[in-house]
């Protein structure tokens, strides 16, 4: 039997109700468009995932999948099969104009669904490379992906009402003052993610400060509207991008790659506490192995000035002496400099700053040679730990307000007690010497 003599077989079983007629040849172009949408989804889908998988690309492979790219290319070819055959069904009229214009306008919407998976696809195989933990491409995939939503937001509309593109676009450039109001958070975003990724100002992972946005913690994601913020109290952050970019924040990379990181902070030595050094005392501190190079040459220069400028005057009073303070900053300084987690190729110092009702404020600057939040604190808790303990060696006191334990023992204040108290103090020779303080009684003991 030839093709002629089955086509007017077929012909001849074709029902003569236009309806019946509409519905069969309907049917047999979604058959057909189904059986083209399963071959390319699963065969061209398969085959692209096989080549991908044995040229060492896996991951794509992986990645086109989960984003549904062979589906959406599927869909792609299901409505293209219906745009150009839905003209071949008869009797449909104005109806299959229409058909063909919303299946061409979905071929294409299924077209940059399919491209919008790829970009999705490229960024997740990014997000697990090596690059990904400082860099971010995902505002760029972004923007790609609104390019692509406004070039078929164009096309899908010139077919639809069936005018050309370019009459769009001109009616879209009349409309750009709108445009620009309606997308300016956007076109913002897009500025300051493109300056902040090309001048390297922010990574993923870097530790920010921004006070203003009430953000203090480690960058987790740069997208193209914002950028999220994990805290240290285990919060998220969002802070929109142009913020970054317009706004000041503080970023702690820069410190982290140095590899040191500053101490500065200070103690507070009570002002009643300072004094000079006599003899004896200085030559007992002697025996400090940070203190002794430091007290001979001292010694020896306050000798050689004191018989340059006094003679035979022997008055104490006249003569140069060494004090307690300065010894003490000599001290922590030695004691900075043979410090094993101190960096020393950076500024080191402990400096008196002005004196003020709180004692005399001492300011220990210098830098940890370890970065880490827990080794810094560590350093520093061992650094103050010290200086604090040494302090009643030379006679000096840390400077504290009183406490309720320190006023729990004085009397209220009245003319009877003042009375009683004068009284005690004549008849008892041991209740005339104050209240000693702890500090008070572990200087005598020094």
């Amino acid at each position: 039997m030839t093709f002629d003599a089955l086509l007017d077989l077929f012909q001849q079983r074709i029902p003569a109700h236009p309806w019946a007629q509409i519905s069969l040849y309907v049917l047999a172009l979604v058959v057909i468009a189904a059986l083209s949408q399963w071959l390319v989804a699963r065969v061209v889908g398969r085959v692209v995932y096989r080549v991908l998988s044995l040229s060492g690309n896996r991951e794509w492979a992986a990645a086109l999948m989960r984003h549904r790219t062979y589906r959406r290319l599927g869909y792609a070819v299901f409505l293209a099969v219906i745009t150009v055959g839905i003209s071949q069904v008869p009797d449909l009229g104005k109806f299959s104009i229409l058909i063909e214009r919303l299946a061409h306008a979905g071929t294409w919407v299924s077209m940059f669904l399919m491209l919008s998976g790829v970009l999705a696809a490229w960024q997740t195989v990014f997000a697990n490379s090596r690059r990904a933990q400082t860099r971010s491409i995902k505002g760029y995939v972004q923007i790609a992906q609104l390019a692509l939503w406004l070039v078929c937001g164009v096309l899908v509309l010139s077919i639809l009402i069936d005018r050309s593109p370019l009459w769009m676009l001109s009616g879209i450039g009349a409309l750009s003052a709108v445009l620009l109001l309606v997308f300016k958070d956007t076109l913002l975003s897009l500025v300051a993610s493109t300056q902040l990724t090309s001048n390297d100002m922010l990574r993923i992972g870097d530790w920010i400060e921004m006070p203003q946005s009430n953000a203090d913690g480690f960058v987790m994601d740069i997208a193209l509207h914002t950028v999220k913020v994990k805290n240290w109290d285990n919060t998220v952050t969002t802070v929109p991008t142009y913020k970054l970019f317009s706004e000041s924040y503080r970023n702690y990379r820069h410190m982290f790659e140095s590899g040191a990181r500053r101490i500065k902070r200070m103690l507070r030595i009570d002002a009643s506490t300072v004094r000079f050094l006599d003899d004896d005392e200085v030559t007992a501190l002697m025996r400090f192995r940070l203190l002794h190079d430091y007290l001979e040459v001292k010694q020896q220069e306050v000798e050689q000035t004191n018989r340059a400028l006094l003679g035979e005057n022997t008055d104490p009073v006249n003569r140069r002496r060494l004090t307690n303070l300065g010894t003490f900053r000599a001290y922590g300084i030695a004691f900075l400099r043979a410090h094993p987690d101190i960096h020393h190729d950076l500024l080191l110092n402990l400096r008196m700053m002005e004196p003020d009702s709180q004692g005399i404020p001492i300011e220990v600057y210098c830098f940890s040679n370890r970065t880490g939040w827990m080794d810094y604190e560590r350093i520093q808790g061992d650094i103050f730990d010290h200086l604090l303990a040494i302090l009643p060696e030379l006679g000096l006191r840390l400077y504290q307000a009183p406490s309720g334990a320190d006023l729990a023992g004085v009397r209220e204040f009245s003319p009877h007690g003042a009375h009683a108290a004068l009284a005690a103090a004549a008849t008892d020779p041991g209740a005339r010497e104050p209240t000693q303080s702890p500090m008070d009684r572990a200087d005598r003991v020094v």
